[in-house]
């Protein structure tokens, strides 16, 4: 999870973003009104959102907004590298004062936060587990207790007073506390004004207490990094995760990608409508699925023909054999998505079949390593070993290894040269944890590396999701060439002890 932000006040929700904002007006505040104008009828002198709105503070600078009813600007203090405030120009003296003719005010603050964000390359809603307003933050609970003492009452007096009700919630990431340890931090935030009853089923107010253990389940430290307390605003679209599932898919294979880990790599691939992504190893097609379901078109080709066709060995237990629509387009099909479905050949991605040209948006994969995913390529017959009987003349292998060098330098090539400006590269790269360095993560010159994310896989192997961006026109340099063979002998090394320990 990372802290992301915008709106309801100040929003935390690790690894994913927010999308609304709080009401112009500080609670507790009595409005001021200058009725000097209709359009200053609902402002109040005293509320620092109704002077932004008025364009009278000259130090907030505001942002493009489609709705005329609203208004949008950076946090003065963010909290996150995206926190933005989404506030409605007319003037509300707290949330209390909301009512149910506010709900579509409420889902258009929602729209223009996501608009935002999404402006700033921040498209990752899918994989957004909740929203907080975030109350205080600290890396030890006595920094979190003097955070939330510091928070302002007035704040926290709309969601505590006696006439409501709560109840607190205790999250940890990469560790699992026992109930008694539960117990005791909930206990501990007693000095908290809270006037209203504990209600377990149905709350007004949910708050939450977030524990970040980091990432590595192997070394889980006896203490948290970061511990977060805040106020529950509302749930992302991990639903789609489910619906998705590979468990349901119609078509899969023994190493179908996780649609958790689609849909992570299409927003690093910054997949939008009408764009065209293509898959050089597209296997089961569960890339092209997660695209499609953000309006692309997609492509893709792989060198199996059997699994590009649906034929052969089902990968299902109980079930021996394919059935007869078991393919990527009947995937794409059972999610209503058929109308993305361009095409998936059967292709060697070592030789590609295309004219020149910038042809994608984004080029999302995985390329196969591993025991369960040997990598191949088709080859002639002098590349056939001396000793082994060669195949008759109309025949063309498809047996020869691919080195994963050979391959990343493939990939980055053809990326490079048919991706569009501004176009991304999204693919995985697996290393041996103990011997890899940033100096291993294969460049070109026309491509600039935009992240490099690590998934844990045991405790001396993993694989670095690697985003690339295209900044400049197709050119092949002798120097750029020089410096990939020097990678490849460094990767080729590293791809043996992970394959062998895989």
């Amino acid at each position: 999870m990372e802290e992301e932000e915008c709106g309801l006040g100040k929003s935390c929700a690790r690894s994913e973003p927010v999308a609304a904002a709080q009401p112009a007006g500080s609670p507790g505040e009595t409005p001021a009104v200058t009725a000097e104008s209709p359009e200053l009828a609902n402002y109040s002198s005293k509320c620092v959102f109704c002077r932004i709105a008025a364009h009278q503070d000259p130090g907030t600078e505001l942002l493009h907004c489609e709705n005329e009813d609203l208004v949008c600007f950076k946090d003065i203090k963010p909290a996150a590298p995206h926190h933005y405030l989404v506030v409605p120009k007319k003037h509300f003296e707290n949330c209390r004062y909301l009512k149910k003719d506010h709900i579509e005010l409420i889902e258009n603050m929602v729209t223009v936060g996501k608009a935002i964000l999404e402006r700033n390359n921040f498209t990752d809603f899918a994989n957004t587990r909740s929203i907080f307003e975030l109350w205080g933050h600290g890396k030890c609970p006595e920094e979190l207790y003097s955070s939330l003492k510091n928070y302002p009452v007035e704040k926290m007096v709309p969601f505590l007073h006696s006439d409501s009700t709560y109840k607190i919630k205790i999250h940890t990431f990469n560790k699992t506390l026992t109930q008694e340890e539960k117990v005791k931090r909930i206990d501990a935030l007693e000095f908290l004004p809270f006037e209203g009853k504990v209600n377990l089923k149905k709350p007004q107010h949910i708050f939450s207490i977030l524990e970040d253990y980091g990432l590595d389940p192997n070394h889980i430290p006896e203490n948290p990094h970061n511990i977060y307390f805040g106020r529950w605003i509302a749930d992302g679209q991990r639903e789609l995760i489910e619906s998705y599932s590979v468990k349901k898919r119609h078509f899969i294979g023994n190493t179908s990608m996780d649609a958790g880990l689609s849909f992570i790599m299409a927003n690093h691939g910054k997949v939008k409508k009408n764009d065209i992504v293509f898959d050089p190893f597209v296997g089961t097609g569960g890339l092209l699925i997660a695209s499609a379901h953000f309006g692309a078109y997609v492509y893709g080709t792989d060198i199996d023909y059997n699994t590009v066709h649906g034929l052969g060995k089902a990968s299902r237990k109980n079930q021996k054999w394919r059935g007869p629509d078991e393919n990527i387009r009947a995937n794409l099909r059972q999610y209503g998505l058929e109308k993305y479905y361009l095409d998936v050949l059967v292709s060697d991605a070592s030789k590609p079949s295309w004219r020149k040209g910038t042809y994608f948006d984004a080029i999302i994969t995985d390329p196969p390593y591993g025991i369960r995913e040997s990598t191949r390529r088709t080859g002639s017959q002098k590349e056939i070993p001396k000793g082994i009987e060669k195949c008759p003349e109309s025949h063309v292998p498809v047996s020869l290894s691919y080195h994963l060098s050979d391959m990343f330098f493939d990939l980055l090539n053809f990326s490079a040269e048919t991706l569009v400006l501004g176009g991304r590269l999204v693919y995985w790269l697996p290393v041996y944890t103990p011997e890899y360095t940033e100096e291993m993560v294969p460049w070109h010159p026309c491509l600039k590396l935009i992240s490099n994310c690590e998934q844990k896989l045991s405790s001396h192997t993993s694989r670095r999701l690697i985003t690339m961006e295209k900044v400049k026109e197709f050119e092949r340099t002798v120097e750029w060439i020089r410096s990939f063979l020097e990678f490849s002998c460094d990767l080729a090394e590293a791809a043996v002890l992970f394959w062998v320990r895989d």
